[in-house]
C-alpha cells in the first residue's frame, strides 16, 4: 500500500481514531507559531485540515497541499474561508503548485513519509521570502527508534505507513544547505512527562 492510498484508507476514521502523535502535534504547533506574524502560508500534509482551521485564522492567504484526495475532501467539508485554497499534489516532484513566495512553510507530520530530504528543503527554500519561516513538528526519532509509526485499524487489520527514520541533525544540516537556518528546536512528551520519550520533534527554520 503506498503512502496515497493508505491516507485515502484512514481519512474516514483520521479525525475519530485514538492518535495522541496527531493531538500533540495540534499543539505543539501552535505553541511554537503563537506569537508569529504572516500573512502567506503554504501549509504542506495538511490532512483532514486539524492545522489548516488554525492557521487561516492568523494568515491572509494559505495554500493547503496534501497527497491524499480523500483527506482534502474532509479538510475542505471542515475549513470554510475563502482565504484557503486546496490543492493535491506530490511534494516528491517539483512544486509547480505554487503561486507565490510564502512567508511561512508548514509540514505537519509529513516528512517521516519522504525519503529523500535534500529535494524536499530545495523546494522549500524556493517557496518562501527571505526572512521567512519553515515549521517542521515530526514524529520525534526517538520514538521511531521504539519501533512507533503511523499506523492505523482497518476490518481488514492494523496498516502501517511507509516511514523512513529522519535523525535531528539530518533535518538541521540539510536544511541548511538550502539558506534554511535554526531557529528554535523544541521535543513534547505525553503529558508533560519529561521522565519519558519525547513523542513530537519541533524544527523553526528561517530562510537567510
Amino acid at each position: 500500500m503506498t503512502v496515497e492510498q493508505a491516507y485515502n484508507s484512514w481519512a474516514a476514521q483520521y479525525d475519530t481514531n485514538k492518535n495522541r502523535t496527531r493531538d500533540l502535534e495540534a499543539v505543539a504547533i501552535r505553541a511554537t507559531l503563537a506569537h508569529m506574524s504572516f500573512d502567506t502560508c503554504l501549509e504542506i500534509g495538511c490532512g483532514t485540515g486539524k492545522n489548516t482551521e488554525w492557521l487561516v485564522r492568523r494568515a491572509m492567504h494559505l495554500l493547503a497541499v496534501d497527497l491524499s484526495a480523500a483527506m482534502l475532501g474532509r479538510a475542505r467539508k471542515k475549513v470554510n474561508s475563502n482565504k484557503v485554497a486546496f490543492q493535491q499534489a506530490d511534494i516528491t516532484k517539483p512544486w509547480n503548485f505554487t503561486t507565490q513566495v510564502y512567508d511561512l512553510v508548514t509540514f505537519s507530520l509529513v516528512l517521516e513519509h519522504i525519503q529523500n530530504l535534500d529535494f524536499i528543503f530545495e523546494q522549500t527554500a524556493d517557496a518562501l521570502k527571505t526572512g521567512g519561516h519553515v515549521y517542521i513538528g515530526e514524529l520525534h526519532p526517538f520514538k521511531q527508534y521504539t519501533g512507533t509509526k503511523a499506523r492505523f485499524t482497518t476490518e481488514e487489520g492494523r496498516q502501517e505507513v511507509e516511514c523512513y527514520t529522519h535523525h535531528i541533525s539530518e533535518f538541521v544540516q540539510t536544511a541548511k544547505q538550502h539558506g534554511l537556518q535554526l531557529v528554535d528546536l523544541n521535543e513534547f512528551f505525553d503529558e508533560n512527562d519529561k521522565s519519558g520519550v519525547p513523542r513530537i520533534l519541533t524544527i523553526l527554520l528561517q530562510k537567510v
